[in-house]
């Protein structure tokens, strides 16, 4: 703990007009203000570096790029392993793991120890780790390392012990020797391994080349081979082991017994059709089949692939032959792998199918077999997330208690049906308290009119999506949702628990500046808007707006937007509902640049926006335009630059049948009457007790003219821009400014503040932050009362303040004179479309948190912290004096910047473009955090990465994954038990009874020792130089016996007693059986020798 008094005495401001920041950040000197000042400002920061750590929770979304399935049918948990080594481990909804190879090496193959708590993974680099999942974090316990060998096919036997030791045997089976010495060519790479299911001794072999060979371990010798034409994808036995299912390339499927291996007793081609010319069609390869057989109906023969050439552009299938029916499932991926899910864990019995799991490149599918049908399972994972690419992501915390159910309920009636009724298959392990759900979906593209081809507005600025979103600002209190679009547009929504028949107001702004269009210095002090730099009140301009295709060669494009909102009335159902759609206009041929910053406040009714042109302000209560000026117009002579101003372009032509509207320099206002929906996932999860809420907004990336919004192979132009930026603003030629840079909106932010140093109560302000490092403050004009309000204008317009920092600003937020974080004020949320008394009068309840009321012993005023790419500072309102300055990093820029609440306090949480996150105290500015965290590879991750309150962050860690993260201590500590446990201890169920006969004519299967054969007395040790032992994270007992918690620990107890009892009381029954028995024997024996007792040997 520390605490900063910072003494104030003889605070100083200058005159009303205003006084130009320093670029140090300091204020000049003037005549001291009558306004009461606190004397000290007297804050406890309590945060210290020991509050901090940095660790990743849980990851959501979709495993990207995936290689591998596997599935234990006792603990019934699915692994899914991934192209970049990483492994994900799903249980009943609400049950995800999230493992990492540190190799990163590719996962080729998944094996799970069944019921044993452990899985197997082969990777690329020739290494096999076994994963202890006994923990609630999985590690590895053992690798090995093979030197001279490439994995290609991985095979464990259930309940096969000799694993756990993961040490390396003698016994080697040469492919020569597999094949006989005779073969002088090699047969490929093995592609299948599995007992025999008749007995345990026989290992069944495939290669690629179309060999397959029956080796006896006991032996070391083939029982049979077969050599065959085409060549070999897998294969599955039949459960009584005497025949084997083979899938082939040429898309035929060969059935094989053992009696006779000289020829297949019959070859298939499923979708093989037979031409006119009597041969059969060319099919593609089947590239697995598994062959599973079920007491009461005809077996299962699933397999993917398979189908003829003669169609291009096929969608990939997995069909499944049913008796005389087959039935082709079409996918809307390719297949990267399946799995059959049965009933019994063991191979030798009936199989009884129940489910296939299909994992394709993008998605996890489910299939229902137990329904003629075929219907599939809804998918309980949020695992939707890439349905279109993420190009924008925001985390809100501590949401208000009643918008998280009512958006689940509205969210649900908007789910597809004809799912399959049983319960998820997958239902291991135990819930845990970090979870992800989808609440609610929209879509943003049904505001407007499809584009027709002829019309190219859209298409010149965009090549994708037109739709695409770039950026969202939502007030969870009023449930306003706004939402910014490549196509330069924005799109308020409102949320209502009722439909409505509904039109959408449309206004047009033009929002451009042109070169020639320059104002002189004496031109600008003639300016009305310019002549009382103090004046509250913006003077009335009126302006009329050009008419679509004059001025302009490009007449088809000029003064049009991108889109066209619909303009006909629409009835929306409940949820968020379109009200007004923003949209930027072309001009001279040129299309609007995209939209970089937005803010909105409900209480006071007005939506902010900018890009590198301008800013504009718009009352959405009203539906007009307040402001819309350029970047150089709102410093008016209070520029640091001295640079002449540019205004936005001037309409070349009017009409009489436009709108006027009330505004400092209006550009074009233009009212259409539409409506709308929009398209963002809201994702739900909780933490001890607290509801949080997540929003993902999932639209394509795009490009325009000249510029490209950023995507993951854009990492270096963006960065190298945006280090010119910075660059630029240092520089100290105004000319080289004026010239080659255009000063973009970066950051907005609505509150009550004071714009100028002689204000002695706070008013509604906008803070605008530039890419320049400026910040401007905006005081307004508010009608309070409710009639005035919905109909008097609001007054904006600059009040010449100038604030100063390095780089370009990203985040303003404010802190009262305790330290604590100021909330912007808002308004409840009301729904325009209850149906209530029309008598009644729909007031609009507002909250304001004035920095004057909070805290009234420590005076006037109030901290505004203010974070650039480069530096942070922390301002003393009303006198604008820099209290901290800290410059963040040199070598690079600050990404993301947010001012968060941790442990009850607040701190300046950073994301650099090196892969540092930085916590700041406040309001000292103290280094309390800094990790090398995560090296930026792509833009992907700048462009998602974000902050929220309690430690939490988040980004997009691959295109179809959400990675969360938290930089609090106190969260890391208590993570373990939000997690929830992989493995729960389940009894192995018991194989089934294979009577007298089968296990007399069946083989000896069961007598197998594998110790025996493999150990080292009988097979030696393995060669040193074929694999390298590289122990793991924990040991043998950790894998054995480790237990996860006071849960686990009772519930294996509860077990054992269960176990115990259930064998005494099968021992108790056998005890009595035999009794009787004994008693039936004896009086039977005594029956006899009384019958014999009197007769002579020769009567016997």
């Amino acid at each position: 703990m520390k605490k900063f008094r910072k003494v104030l005495d003889g605070l100083t401001t200058s005159s009303p007009g205003g006084t130009i920041g320093s670029p140090s950040g300091g204020s000049a000197a003037g005549t001291p203000t009558a306004t009461p000042t606190p004397k000290e400002i007297d804050i406890q920061e309590t945060l210290v570096s020991e509050n901090f750590q940095l660790c990743k929770t849980v990851r959501h979304g979709f495993p990207y790029q995936p290689t591998a399935l596997a599935f234990d049918p006792v603990q019934k948990i699915l692994a899914i392993g991934s192209r970049t080594g990483g492994v994900r481990i799903l249980g009943r909804p609400g049950v995800d793991c999230y493992c990492q190879h540190e190799s990163g090496a590719a996962v080729l193959q998944l094996q799970f120890l069944i019921n044993e708590g452990a899985l197997v993974t082969a990777c690329a680099d020739d290494t096999l780790h076994l994963w202890n999942l006994r923990q609630r974090r999985p590690a590895v316990l053992h690798s090995l390392k093979f030197n001279r060998e490439r994995i290609t096919f991985c095979h464990l036997p259930f309940q096969s012990k000799w694993l756990y030791s993961f040490i390396l045997s003698g016994y080697v089976i040469m492919w020569n020797k597999a094949i006989e010495l005779s073969t002088k060519t090699h047969p490929g790479p093995v592609v299948h391994l599995s007992d025999s299911p008749k007995d345990e001794g026989k290992l069944l072999i495939g290669f690629e080349s179309g060999t397959i060979v029956q080796w006896d371990l006991r032996l070391k010798k083939a029982d049979f081979r077969i050599y065959y034409d085409e060549a070999i994808h897998s294969v599955s036995w039949h459960h009584e082991g005497k025949q084997f299912m083979c899938s082939h390339s040429d898309g035929s499927l060969s059935m094989w017994n053992l009696r006779n291996t000289t020829k297949p007793f019959q070859v298939t081609f499923p979708h093989g059709k037979i031409q006119k010319d009597g041969r059969k069609e060319s099919c593609k390869p089947i590239l697995k089949v598994e062959y599973k057989t079920s007491r009461n109906s005809e077996p299962f023969f699933i397999f993917s692939g398979g189908l003829s050439y003669d169609k291009a552009g096929r969608r990939p299938t997995l069909t499944i032959m049913h008796g005389k029916a087959i039935t082709v499932l079409e996918m809307d991926y390719p297949i990267v792998e399946f799995m059959a899910l049965c009933e019994t864990p063991y191979n030798n019995e009936v199989q009884e199918p129940y489910a296939v799991v299909v994992l394709l490149e993008k998605d996890l599918i489910v299939v229902d077999l137990t329904q003629s049908n075929f219907p599939v399972f809804e998918n309980p994972y949020p695992m939707d997330i890439h349905e279109s690419p993420v190009t924008c992501t925001a985390y809100f915390a501590d949401c208000p208690p009643d918008i998280i159910p009512i958006l689940y309920s509205i969210g649900v009636k908007h789910k597809k049906t004809g799912y399959s009724q049983k319960e998820w298959p997958v239902g291991g392990g135990t819930w845990t308290l970090v979870t992800l759900q989808m609440l609610y979906k929209l879509k943003t593209s049904k505001a407007f009119e499809k584009p027709k081809p002829s019309e190219g507005r859209a298409a010149d600025l965009v090549e994708d999506d037109p739709f695409a979103i770039q950026m969202v600002s939502w007030c969870p209190q009023s449930r306003i949702f706004c939402v910014v679009g490549i196509s330069a547009h924005i799109i308020l929504y409102r949320f209502s628990k009722y439909d409505a028949n509904t039109q959408i107001v449309s206004l047009e702004v033009r929002l451009q500046c042109e070169a020639e269009d320059v104002i002189s210095p004496s031109e600008n002090e003639n300016n009305p808007c310019f002549t009382e730099s103090g004046s509250h009140s913006p003077q009335p301009h009126h302006q009329h707006a050009a008419s679509p295709g004059s001025g302009t060669t490009e007449g088809n494009k000029d003064s049009n937007p991108c889109l066209k909102v619909k303009d006909r009335m629409v009835r929306v159902p409940p949820g968020y509902q379109a009200e007004l759609v923003v949209q930027l206009l072309w001009a001279d041929g040129e299309p609007p640049q995209q939209i970089t910053s937005l803010d909105i406040n409900s209480a006071y009714g007005l939506l902010a926006f900018g890009n590198c042109n301008g800013l504009a302000v718009v009352d959405y209560l009203q539906k007009t335009i307040l402001l819309c000026m350029s970047t150089l117009d709102l410093y008016g002579a209070a520029d640091p630059y001295q640079r002449l101003t540019r205004s936005p372009r001037r309409n070349r032509q009017s009409t009489s049948g436009s709108a006027h509207t009330h505004l400092w320099d209006p550009d074009h206002t233009h009212m259409h009457i539409t409506p709308t929906l929009f398209s963002y996932d809201f994702f739900h999860f909780s933490f001890k007790g607290i509801n949080w809420c997540f929003v993902s907004y999932s639209f394509v990336s795009v490009k325009g003219p000249g510029r490209k919004l950023s995507l993951p192979t854009d990492l270096k132009t963006d960065l190298e821009s945006r280090e010119n930026s910075f660059s630029r603003s240092r520089s100290s030629s105004v000319s080289s400014i004026d010239r080659d840079t255009k000063e973009a909106i970066t950051t907005l932010q609505f509150g009550e503040s004071y714009a100028r140093k002689s204000d002695t109560l706070p008013t509604p302000c906008l803070w605008v932050g530039t890419s320049l490092g400026v910040v401007l403050l905006i005081p307004m004009s508010i009608p309070t009362d409710h009639e005035e309000r919905m109909e008097e204008p609001v007054t904006i317009g600059p009040s010449g303040t100038v604030l100063m920092l390095k780089g370009s600003v990203l985040r303003i937020s404010f802190l009262d004179f305790m330290g604590a974080l100021i909330q912007s004020p808002y308004e409840v949320w009301r729904d325009l479309n209850a149906h209530e008394d029309p008598d009644r009068m729909r007031r609009r309840k507002l909250v304001h948190i004035s920095p004057s009321s909070s805290h009234d012993t420590c005076g006037e005023g109030h901290l505004a912290v203010v974070c650039s790419e480069k530096q942070a500072k922390v301002f003393l309102m009303p006198s604008q004096s820099c209290l901290f300055v800290h410059n963040i990093t040199e070598s690079s820029f600050v990404l993301r910047a947010d001012v968060v609440s941790v442990c009850n306090s607040v701190c300046l949480a950073c994301f650099c473009a090196n892969g540092h996150v930085m916590t700041l105290s406040l309001p000292s500015l103290r280094p309390l955090l800094d990790v090398n965290y995560l090296p930026l590879a792509d833009m992907r991750i700048a462009r998602t990465f974000c902050f929220t309150h309690r430690g939490q962050a988040l980004y997009l860690s691959s295109p179809t994954e959400i990675q969360r993260i938290t930089y609090s201590q106190e969260m890391c500590d208590n993570l373990q038990e939000m997690l929830g446990e992989l493995f729960t201890p389940i009894e192995t169920p018991e194989a089934q009874n294979r009577g007298f006969l089968k296990g007399f004519f069946g083989g000896n299967s069961h007598n197998f020792d594998r110790e025996e054969l493999f150990g080292e007395a009988a097979a030696g040790k393995g060669s040193r130089s074929l694999a390298q032992h590289i122990p793991g994270q924990a040991g043998m007992e950790g894998m054995k016996v480790a237990a996860c918690g006071v849960v686990g620990d009772l519930a294996r107890a509860r077990i054992a007693l269960d176990e115990r009892g259930q064998r005494l009381g099968e021992l108790e029954e056998r005890t009595a059986l035999m009794m009787t028995s004994a008693e039936t024997f004896s009086k039977h024996a005594h029956e006899v020798m009384l019958k014999c007792k009197d007769k002579k040997w020769y009567q016997l």
